[in-house]
């Protein structure tokens, strides 16, 4: 932004400090520097208020897949409000298009699933899960099974359920996470390998850890197990090799359903439709968000197996309905978008952009590795992350002190690029539909930032 526009009392950004509440933003920081208020967007491009134009490296918040001003997602939107411009799906009543898309994603589910519920968020939608697992043991008579296992430094939302199941420090501001939420180990081979350990003698290692986990805390007291295909607000931590085929084997030992949280991985992030195609899981519930409307509407799905769907009901049968909902989940508006949308990721040649550029963007990538302070360069797909480090050896991040990826995404911006730092690292998620050149724009611009900011 400029400082005219932060002097100035007309300014959207005057008026944004004086009556905006920003989440997941330092405050201190922000009424010194401003804001940026953005006007509008072009494909993989956003516009601020000054008409400044950046390349929006992490799709908005992974979402914007199909670019900021795709014609025929703002048609489906003006089409179902002249139609039918809002309804719900309380008391067995719902819209058609809401029906449409339940049997599309029970087509495209990366694994046999049978009934679909409608949120709002990938939040809400995470939260929901916990609520129907609570209501099966409830109706199964195992009141005690309760507890709930995610993992260190995972990321599934920020209701007071989903942030108890996010493994971050900042949780504990909320006085969270609440009781029964457990976080087991998070599987970044290259932070917690042991010496000389291969990722495949890691992922057994984490999967005995697991299992002890289990027995110690009692297996029927678990409720579930929350994971994501790819940790990505953890920092884009791909699994260890082997992970989730080590791991699964434990889980259904101990009958602890495997619930996959696709909210980023999902409609094509990591190269397969689902993360779960990509990393070999066969999960009992699946979570999209985010990518189901490319972020021109707010949604979250829940996908539920058979087997998950008959106790639900099996349990709903005492209170005569299963008593949860949301106002707005399932809005016909909202339905009619994710068809067109996934309609368009599927069928209209981005997800073949996904897999002609993803190499060359993870190419670009790695070439990071050569630079002294870039530790790690990790990815899959459309989705990677640089780690940070003082020292490449030893591993040794850089101090809180000298908060070098805010300061690297802050320089970004003036150079015309928006990424994301996550912790000490780097996040880079673009648009499903950048081309080459973009991708080169977007590592070159990154190069010289980081280049500015910690040295060639």
């Amino acid at each position: 932004m400029t400082s005219d526009g932060l002097h100035c009392p007309e300014s959207w950004e005057t008026r944004d400090l004086q009556s905006v509440l920003h989440g997941f933003t330092h405050l201190g920081t922000l009424q010194q520097s401003g804001p940026v208020v953005m006007s509008r967007g072009e494909g993989v491009y956003v516009e601020d208020s000054h008409g400044k134009r950046y390349l929006e490296g992490n799709s908005g918040l992974w979402n914007m897949v199909v670019g900021f001003d795709h014609p025929e997602l703002v048609g489906a939107a003006c089409e179902q409000y002249q139609k039918l411009p809002a309804y719900h799906a309380f008391f067995g009543r719902i819209s058609e298009p809401a029906v449409a898309l339940s049997e599309k994603l029970l087509e495209i589910a990366p694994v046999p699933m049978d009934k679909v519920f409608f949120t709002n968020s990938g939040s809400e939608a995470n939260d929901t899960v916990v609520k129907m697992l609570w209501m099966i043991n409830h109706g199964l008579g195992k009141p005690h099974r309760r507890k709930i296992l995610s993992r260190k430094n995972a990321y599934h939302g920020v209701t007071g359920i989903t942030a108890s199941m996010t493994g971050k420090d900042y949780i504990n501001a909320f006085g969270l996470p609440l009781d029964g939420f457990l976080f087991a180990d998070c599987p970044h081979y290259w932070r917690y390998a042991n010496e000389g350990e291969s990722e495949l003698e890691f992922s057994v290692r984490y999967a005995r850890n697991l299992e002890a986990q289990i027995e110690a805390e009692g297996p029927d007291t678990i409720a579930g197990f929350f994971a994501e295909p790819v940790m990505g607000a953890g920092g884009v931590i791909p699994p260890s090799e082997g992970y989730f085929e080590a791991i699964q084997p434990v889980l259904k030992k101990y009958d602890i359903p495997l619930i996959a949280d696709e909210v980023i991985c999902g409609f094509g992030r990591t190269g397969r439709v689902w993360g779960c195609q990509t990393y070999n899981i066969v999960p009992d519930i699946l979570v999209a968000s985010k990518c189901i409307t490319a972020g021109y509407f707010p949604m979250g799905a829940i996908m539920v197996s058979q087997s998950i769907a008959e106790k639900l009901n099996e349990a709903a049968e005492q209170y005569e309905e299963f008593p949860h909902g949301y106002t707005t989940a399932g809005h016909p508006v909202g339905c009619s978008i994710a068809l067109k949308a996934i309609d368009i990721i599927l069928n209209k040649g981005v997800f073949d952009n996904i897999i002609a550029v993803s190499p060359y963007f993870q190419e670009r990538l790695a070439s990071f590795l050569s630079h002294p302070h870039i530790g790690e360069a990790r990815g899959i797909g459309l989705m990677g992350a640089l780690e940070l480090v003082v020292d490449k050896g030893c591993k040794t991040p850089f101090p809180p002190e000298q908060p070098v990826a805010e300061q690297i995404a802050n320089v970004a911006l003036e150079n015309g690029l928006i990424c994301r730092p996550i912790g000490q690292a780097i996040v880079v998620a673009p648009p499903f539909i950048i081309t080459r050149c973009q991708i080169d724009e977007l590592f070159d611009k990154l190069q010289i930032t980081i280049d500015k900011v910690i040295g060639s």
